[in-house]
């Protein structure tokens, strides 16, 4: 057996199946590219999700963690540390935001998100005790934490879980007529991705970010973006509501906030809506830790300077342009997306988007698939114009057959 089919089946006899990764096994990885134990190289084109944003093994990254590694690592949130203010303080400054909860993976910024709302409608909003109502969008991706998988459509992610927890309601993503039908009086937020990533890439409809905007406003509603996969320069903007001028109410981040180096994630908003936490309410040992402030802060650092968000959005217009010349044939029946980032359906006589991601891992690029026939694109946004060029002439070499 080769080493990689070794790795392959011990994965299999001794790791739970929960994943159904693609048959390479990564052993060393810089900037967009990535190299398996056999020493073949792969152009990497999902980024972990956008958890690297900025390239595998980023210098500036790895040399602030480094640095940190030989202070200090740990020290709960028994103590302060050094680094814990400087990161609340100019995270809060990139969103334009007062405070900062810290957590370490979005699934936890998210469940702090719940609990912040609902918190703040019965303290600030007066919602009666048990009564709080959160509204979610269909085809959401927001974790898989009990909770959150409570809210979920998406049945693969759902089945076997019960019982749910309740008090959120599902209405149409892009629906603005069924948002303003489904708030009360009891509703205390309203939590959307920006831009539906696990569901395929989905842009919302222009101006429905802006009309969230002002229906919660006008009922005194939190709107809480989850900007986890979509915020920190993906689109060509630092968030991805920008694109519509939109401030929300809360931020929820993670992803490439940790560079791709540790677990990072933050609930960022107002100190009238993070204010409602007193002490001994809500933590975590590892939220915060002096490791993994280093390495975001270098995070903030890098796209305080723009040059990340600009690179997104120039790479991300020729990317659209490209994929755009693939629509119209009998291969690819749709493209979505925004800055370096896009859903690429497939026509099924094609294959299976599983299919058509492992003919692109023989030929040297990886992706991935959702939902059957859709495939992911999300490069590093350090990605040079020729690697993107070259990974886009294999997908088209794919589709050619």
């Amino acid at each position: 057996m080769s080493t990689t089919e070794n790795a392959l089946a011990s994965a299999e006899a001794h790791s739970a199946h929960n994943y159904h990764p693609l048959p390479v096994v990564v052993a060393t990885a810089d900037g967009a590219w990535m190299t398996d134990v056999e020493g073949r190289r792969y152009l990497d084109m999902l980024a972990g999700y956008s958890a690297l944003n900025f390239g595998h093994g980023n210098r500036r990254l790895i040399d602030a963690a480094r640095a940190q590694l030989e202070r200090v690592t740990l020290t709960s949130r028994a103590f302060h540390h050094d680094r814990f203010a400087d990161f609340c303080t100019q995270l809060a400054e990139l969103c334009g935001m007062e405070m900062v909860l810290p957590m370490n993976t979005g699934a936890e910024a998210v469940e702090t998100a719940v609990k912040t709302a609902r918190k703040w409608g019965y303290r600030v909003k007066g919602v009666p005790d048990g009564m709080a109502k959160i509204i979610v969008a269909a085809d959401n991706f927001h974790g898989r934490t009990t909770t959150v998988i409570s809210f979920s459509t998406d049945q693969e992610a759902r089945a076997d879980y019960g019982p749910y927890t309740p008090g959120f309601e599902i209405v149409p993503y892009g629906d603005l007529t069924a948002l303003d039908a489904a708030m009360t009086e009891n509703t205390v937020a309203v939590l959307l991705e920006p831009i539906q990533g696990e569901a395929g890439v989905l842009v919302p409809p222009a101006g429905y970010m802006a009309g969230v905007r002002e229906l919660t406003r006008q009922r005194n509603v939190l709107f809480v973006a989850d900007e986890i996969q979509s915020g920190l320069g993906r689109t060509g903007r630092t968030f991805a509501l920008e694109h519509e001028g939109v401030v929300p109410d809360m931020y929820l981040l993670g992803k490439a906030l940790g560079g791709g180096v540790v677990p990072v994630s933050a609930v960022v908003s107002s100190a009238d809506v993070l204010g409602v936490f007193r002490p001994g309410e809500h933590g975590s040992t590892f939220g915060g830790n002096p490791l993994a402030c280093a390495v975001a802060l270098e995070v903030v650092a890098m796209l305080r300077t723009g040059e990340y968000q600009q690179r997104a959005a120039e790479l991300g217009d020729h990317l659209h342009h490209e994929l755009g010349l693939l629509t119209g044939g009998d291969a690819v029946t749709a493209v979505r997306g925004r800055g370096l980032w896009a859903g690429v359906d497939i026509s099924p006589r094609l294959g299976t988007g599983r299919e058509i991601s492992e003919k692109l891992m023989d030929r040297g690029v990886l992706v991935k698939d959702t939902h059957g026939s859709t495939i992911r694109i999300a490069p590093p946004l350090v990605i040079g114009k020729d690697d993107l060029d070259w990974g886009l002439d294999q997908l088209r070499a794919v589709l050619a057959g």
